[in-house]
């Protein structure tokens, strides 16, 4: 299979390194020329367009940051779904909208092509030792297709169900993930209070039964929490909103863990 990826920041660059080390003809495209030149030393190819990456691809990932990104790169005049030829699958590999991609899925089909949404978790670190998570939505024959591109950069590979059920998983990932955030810092502050060392309680519970990766990122260093607030901030605040509006769409009720995600984008807002 030939494979196109375009998104080649901390995340998507080490998935697309790996497709390349894995022996796939791959093209690569970006909106700055410097995101290309660390591929200068590979195999890959590079396309002047969206639409001339996806004509010399069965398969194209995208990897970048929005849903406004995802639409201008398939839907621009020079997008991929302009080049990209009758049976030939898209990949979002973006955090978005469920609705987003299921809405695109439609306009990908009107041209032949299949669309498939496969959100990820475990950053470049779990891409480069093929350890990434991918949350896969879409049909059975089109996720099997693109099964063996996957597995060059992901363990485990999920498949959930129709497209859109990836992002839906993503977001109750991340929604838990930012809730963590907040349960484990204050525990922590409450141990400080009670004469503990926050530090040492950390060591103590990471060793316990209440561990969690987000405690990890909470004792890893000082000022953890307004790391957090400057690197993560804003693309937690986007998907708490986008999985507490899911769940008022549909008439859930999120519970506690909302309440303790709100919390945690609280303490992000007080530590910056």
């Amino acid at each position: 299979m030939r494979v196109g990826f375009i998104g080649l920041g901390s995340q998507g660059g080490p998935m697309a390194r790996r497709i390349v080390e894995e022996g796939f003809e791959t093209t690569l495209w970006a909106r700055r020329p410097e995101s290309l030149a660390p591929y200068a030393d590979t195999a890959a190819k590079t396309a002047a367009t969206p639409a001339e990456l996806a004509a010399a691809s069965d398969l194209v990932c995208l990897c970048v940051v929005a849903d406004t990104d995802v639409r201008q790169v398939l839907e621009a005049e020079d997008g991929v779904l302009a080049g990209l030829k009758p049976g030939g699958i898209v990949a979002v590999h973006s955090t978005v909208h469920p609705d987003t991609c299921r809405e695109l899925a439609d306009k990908a089909a009107a041209h032949g092509v299949s669309l498939i949404d496969a959100p990820v978790s475990g950053g470049g670190p779990g891409a480069a030792a093929r350890r990434l998570l991918v949350m896969v939505g879409g049909p059975d024959e089109t996720v099997a297709r693109v099964r063996p591109v996957f597995e060059s950069y992901a363990d485990p590979i999920v498949h959930l169900g129709g497209v859109g059920s990836g992002q839906v998983a993503k977001l109750l990932n991340n929604l838990l993930f930012t809730a963590n955030l907040a349960t484990s810092a204050t525990t922590l502050a409450l141990g400080e209070a009670l004469g503990v060392d926050p530090l040492e309680l950390g060591k103590v519970i990471s060793h316990g039964t209440a561990n969690s990766f987000a405690l990890g990122r909470i004792i890893d260093g000082t000022g953890a929490m307004d790391r957090l607030a400057q690197h993560a901030g804003g693309l937690l605040r986007k998907d708490v909103g986008l999985i507490a509006g899911l769940a008022e769409a549909a008439g859930a009720t999120p519970g506690v863990v909302l309440e303790a995600a709100d919390t945690t984008l609280g303490l992000m807002n007080h530590s910056r």
